[in-house]
């Protein structure tokens, strides 16, 4: 049975902090991740306190029930601030959470055995958060501060990639500096990139603020609707090939990391001409994964082994999505890698592992026990 999150005496069994919402505009994404874990998650065998960050970055615990955070309910789910607020201590490795509230003493809530962070986007996903966790010593399941900060940036990553050597594809990055001194400098830079093109921001995941332009005149707003949500931003031509993905599982000890099956994602027609936000979360007719993608063998080895070669670029650990085209000409351009990818039941990441042979509920095992198992400091 799963503790009161408000008792100080919590059981023999391992703690686990499930810590989702934040400031970032995948905030609502983030719940509904946390949606699946919560009722995936084996509550005979680990204590769950969940704990939520409001949009003002506020953390207070949250409730246990995952329909409060799922998308049953028609409208997209938020975390609330309220008047207490819970931190994370890790003072004299005490690792323990802390409730403050106005005109009170501080409160003990208990340890904290491991940090499950289902953030997705900045300040969560993207090293800011895992530094946090570092600094008080406290382990977390995923990859660390710098393999995040890099799989939050596609500019870097794909500059980290290409350094691996695994194929990219031709893009431009347009900063806020430059784009405040010279816009048209950089709509003509942009131009010289094959249509259609996808402008992104650099630092947002989930389809956010991503637009597909199909001629020069559409550049402009689009790059202003990527600058919404990151001043800086990346324009990616489009590769024409099948999209197929790899979930990246952390090997145990110091074997290898492990692969699974890869899998290929069809948009149906619809509305969507792309797999975008609704396509993934909203409308779930709208995209269809097919796991093992129907490859040559010799492609399906391929695409495996550069999978594992993204992770270890990176330095990733725990798990990470690594994304594909499969061009006409036979090529794997390695698309992007994602360090805390979509994980409710119905995400690619828990699919492929599901197809794979790992089921749902077995795979939030082995990744908190990858964290339990993983030393705290440098590694």
């Amino acid at each position: 049975m799963t503790i009161d999150p408000a008792s100080s005496q919590p059981s023999g069994k391992p703690r686990v902090v499930v810590l989702f919402g934040g400031r970032s505009s995948e905030h609502s994404v983030s719940c509904v991740t946390a949606a699946g874990v919560l009722e995936a998650i084996d509550h005979s065998k680990y204590d769950v306190v969940p704990v939520g960050i409001a949009r003002n970055g506020q953390w207070s615990l949250a409730s246990v029930d995952p329909e409060q955070w799922s998308l049953r309910s028609g409208s997209l789910p938020e975390v609330e601030s309220g008047p207490e607020t819970v931190v994370l201590s890790g003072e004299g490795g005490s690792r323990e959470l802390v409730a403050h509230a106005p005109d009170s003493l501080p409160k003990s809530m208990g340890r904290v055995d491991v940090v499950l962070p289902l953030l997705h986007g900045p300040f969560g996903e993207d090293g800011t958060l895992q530094g946090m966790l570092e600094m008080a010593d406290i382990r977390y399941v995923g990859a660390g501060v710098l393999a995040s900060a890099v799989g939050m940036d596609k500019h870097y990553m794909k500059v980290v990639f290409a350094a691996a050597g695994l194929a990219v594809g031709p893009y431009e990055v347009i900063t806020d500096r430059q784009w405040n001194r010279s816009p048209e400098e950089c709509l003509s830079r942009v131009s010289g990139l094959a249509f259609p093109v996808f402008v992104k921001p650099a630092r947002a995941g989930s389809s956010m603020g991503i637009t597909r332009v199909t001629e020069a005149s559409g550049l402009r707003p689009a790059i202003e609707a990527a600058r919404e949500h990151d001043p800086k931003v990346i324009v990616e031509a489009g590769i024409s090939g099948r999209e197929i993905e790899v979930a990246v599982l952390q090997g145990r000890g110091n074997e290898d990391p492990r692969t699974s099956q890869p899998g290929e994602i069809a948009v149906r027609d619809g509305g969507h001409d792309w797999y975008d936000f609704e396509a993934k979360y909203v409308d779930g007719a709208a995209a269809e994964l097919s796991c093992p993608a129907d490859l040559p063998d010799d492609v399906t080895t391929r695409v495996r082994e550069l999978a594992g070669v993204a992770f270890d670029a990176v330095g990733a650990e725990g798990l990470s999505r690594v994304d594909f085209f499969y061009t006409v000409d036979g090529e794997l351009v390695i698309n992007e890698i994602n360090t805390m990818p979509g994980f409710t039941p119905i995400s690619m990441y828990p699919q492929m592992w599901a197809k794979s042979g790992l089921p749902y509920t077995e795979l939030i095992d082995e990744l908190i026990t990858l964290a339990l198992e993983r030393r705290t400091g440098l590694r």
